[in-house]
C-alpha cells in the first residue's frame, strides 16, 4: 500500500467495536436524479455503504423509485415529491450527498436549500454545484464548516472564476475560506482545504480514475465517513486517498462500479496498521 498520502488521518478512522450496531455507524442519505438519471446516486450510495456507514438510504423523485428498487439490496429507498418532503425524509441523517446527476434545475437548488436546514452535513457535487453558477454566494450562505464541496476544475471555475488561475493549492484554500466549508478540488493531485486553513494534497492519484462515475463514488465515500462522525476535512482526505488506492489496486479496465468492491482490500490494509 502506497505511503504517498500523509498518514495522520489513519488514527481517526472510525472502526466498529464489539458493541457497535448499524445506527451507531451513522446514517447517510444520497439524493437521486430522475428515472433516467439514477446511476450516479447508486454509485455514491454503494461507496458510502462500503466505507462503513451503517444505514444508507437513497432519496429519490417518485418516478425514479421503480428504477432504483430492483437495483439495490442493503441500501434503502425513500421517494420524495417536494423539497419539504426531502427535508423531512433526511431528518435524523448524519450526512447527505446531493448533486450527482441531480439535474441542473430549480428543483436541485431548492433541494440543497432544504437539506441545509436539516442539520446533516452536506457533500455537494456535480449538478449541486453547477446549479449555483450564477449566484455562488447563495450556496455559500447555506454552508457551514462540516459541509464539503467536491468540484473538478470545470465546476470549481463556475463557482470561483477568479481563483483557478492562482494555482490549485492557493485556489482551494481561498475557496474553502470563502465558502466556509471543506473544498475538494479534484484532479491528478487532489487538493483538500478546510475553512480553518488546513490543507493537504493527495499524492497517490491514479489514472484509472479517469472514468465516468468515479467522482460519484468518492462523494459517497466522503459522506460515509462523515456519517460515522469523522471530521469532514479528515473524512475528505482519507476518502480521496482510499479512492485512489482502490483504483490503483484494481488497475487497467477499472470502471466506477468496481471501486466500491475494491475498498475492502484498502480498508483491510488500513485496519491491519491501525495501531
Amino acid at each position: 500500500m502506497s505511503e504517498a498520502f500523509p498518514p495522520d488521518w489513519r488514527i481517526v478512522l472510525p472502526w466498529p467495536g464489539p458493541e457497535t450496531h448499524k445506527h451507531a455507524r451513522g446514517r447517510l442519505g444520497v439524493v437521486s436524479g430522475n428515472a433516467t438519471q439514477t446511476g450516479a446516486a447508486r454509485l455514491a450510495a454503494r461507496g458510502g455503504l462500503r466505507i462503513g456507514a451503517g444505514v444508507v438510504r437513497i432519496l429519490c423523485p417518485p418516478d425514479a423509485a421503480a428504477v432504483i428498487a430492483p437495483a439495490i439490496e442493503a441500501i434503502m429507498l425513500t421517494p420524495f415529491s417536494s423539497a419539504e418532503a426531502l427535508a423531512e425524509a433526511a431528518t435524523g441523517m448524519d450526512a447527505v450527498v446531493i448533486g450527482p446527476a441531480a439535474g441542473v434545475n430549480d428543483a436541485t437548488q431548492s433541494n440543497v436549500r432544504a437539506l441545509a436546514g436539516t442539520g446533516a452535513a452536506l457533500v455537494i457535487d456535480a449538478d449541486g454545484l453547477t446549479v449555483f453558477e450564477q449566484r455562488p454566494e447563495d450556496l455559500f450562505a447555506l454552508l457551514d464548516r462540516d459541509d464539503v464541496l467536491t468540484p473538478h476544475e470545470g465546476e470549481f471555475r463556475r463557482l470561483f472564476p477568479d481563483l483557478i488561475d492562482t494555482g490549485r493549492e492557493t485556489a482551494a484554500a481561498e475557496a474553502a475560506r470563502r465558502a466556509g466549508c471543506v473544498v475538494v478540488l479534484k484532479g491528478s493531485q487532489t487538493v483538500i482545504a478546510s475553512s480553518d486553513g488546513r490543507l493537504d494534497v493527495n499524492g497517490n492519484g491514479s489514472p484509472w480514475l479517469a472514468t465516468a462515475g468515479s467522482g460519484d463514488v468518492l462523494a459517497g465515500m466522503i459522506g460515509g465517513l462523515i456519517a460515522q462522525r469523522m471530521d469532514s476535512f479528515d473524512a475528505a482526505r482519507a476518502a480521496v486517498w482510499m479512492h485512489a488506492q482502490a483504483a490503483a489496486d484494481f488497475g487497467p479496465g477499472m470502471i466506477a462500479e468496481d471501486l466500491p468492491d475494491a475498498l475492502p482490500r484498502v480498508l483491510g490494509g488500513l485496519y491491519a496498521k491501525r495501531d
